[in-house]
């Protein structure tokens, strides 16, 4: 076990080290960039500022972005500190080359247009524009091709749609999907800090002011509002999403969404049916061979994918390999990532790094 755990951290550091070479040579061939981040929560934003510096972003001004009752404040980055604006028409500066936005679909629908309008390619967190079919919807690991002649607005898919992926275009350019079922474990994060707030809640003895019950010792088959039928919509998007990153509108797919009572990290349980034969030592080789991907699947010494250990890493992690006897050319997956780096902030900016990398920013 001890072995294999280091094995693990050895190719993950390997890779890692990789990544940064290959992103500061990019940033050193590349002019910077001005950034607007906003409209978004403060939460959102230091989650973005935090990517972004991480990543060595190339980051020549920033404007931030928020509601009046945020404007004022002061933000540092990167040895300079910016004030926020309030979010309005004659606030939009017009040399924005990309502009991050974390709000609610509504926002999203108003200022993207106008931030387009004004010359910024707009990476937009938010369900808006998602299942628009002339915009795309992107995971750079799956779908990067998507992002030719884009129209100026780029859709950032939901969070538990983006970690499952990069191993499902594995597994479709290896061997064709004929069927996704997807079962999930989210964490109380996914709802923002009122998802945190309960659950600290709960573990005092106190009710749920944002869930309609206790997520404490519990679990909840119920993410996002019910629909007539009988789905959730949390559950919609994960099989929308798919179907449109993949590019395959007729895929069979179906969702149930739990929320669990984590505090950060979302984990899936994914059945797959392919259409074609396979091996599994094909299938772990090919995922270990998958950028950003990493493996971890080894029962026999307790190794396989856990939210704690997912936290604040930008990683998708895949483990419990192993056939669904129940159906031909058929495979179980447990894959986890952390819902606010990779499901959001991470990919946001991941894009925007596509982009540059493209020539199309």
């Amino acid at each position: 076990m001890k072995n294999y755990k280091k094995k693990i951290k050895e190719e993950k550091k390997n890779k890692e080290i990789k990544e940064k070479e290959e992103e500061k040579n990019l940033v050193n061939k590349l002019k910077n960039y001005k950034v607007a981040i906003g409209p978004t929560t403060f939460s959102s934003a230091d989650r973005l500022l935090k990517v972004l510096k991480e990543r060595n972003f190339p980051v020549e001004k920033l404007y931030l972005y928020a509601s009046k009752n945020s404007a004022g404040k002061k933000i540092e980055f990167n040895g300079t500190e910016y004030t926020v604006m309030e979010l309005k028409d004659d606030a939009i500066a017009d040399d924005i080359d990309v502009a991050l936005f974390s709000a609610g679909g509504g926002v999203s629908l108003e200022y993207a247009p106008k931030f387009k309008a004004k010359g910024a390619v707009v990476i937009d967190n938010s369900s808006a524009w998602r299942m628009d079919e002339n915009i795309p919807l992107i995971v750079p690991e799956a779908n990067p091709e998507a992002l030719e002649n884009h129209p100026g607005i780029i859709a950032n898919p939901n969070c538990s749609t983006i970690q499952v992926m990069p191993v499902l275009k594995v597994l479709q350019e290896k061997y064709g999907l004929k069927r996704v079922i997807y079962s999930t474990y989210q964490a109380v994060a996914g709802s923002g800090q009122r998802g945190l707030d309960d659950l600290e809640a709960n573990l005092k003895g106190e009710p749920s002011k944002g869930y309609p019950h206790q997520i404490a010792f519990n679990a909840l088959p119920h993410i996002d509002v019910f629909l007539d039928n009988g789905y959730t919509k949390e559950e919609e998007k994960m099989i929308n999403e798919t179907r449109k990153i993949l590019n395959l509108p007729d895929l069979k797919a179906t969702a149930t969404c739990v929320r669990v009572p984590v505090r950060y990290g979302h984990a899936v349980s994914v059945n797959v049916e392919l259409e074609r034969p396979f091996e599994l030592e094909d299938i772990i080789r090919a995922f270990e061979e998958k950028e950003g991907v990493i493996v971890q699947n080894d029962g026999k010494d307790n190794v396989y994918p856990m939210p704690i250990n997912a936290q604040d890493t930008d990683e998708v992690y895949v483990g419990r390999i192993r056939r669904d006897f129940s159906a031909d050319n058929a495979l179980n997956l447990w894959v986890v990532a952390d819902n606010i780096r990779k499901g959001a902030a991470t990919n946001t900016i991941q894009i925007a790094e596509t982009l540059i990398k493209k020539g199309a920013l």
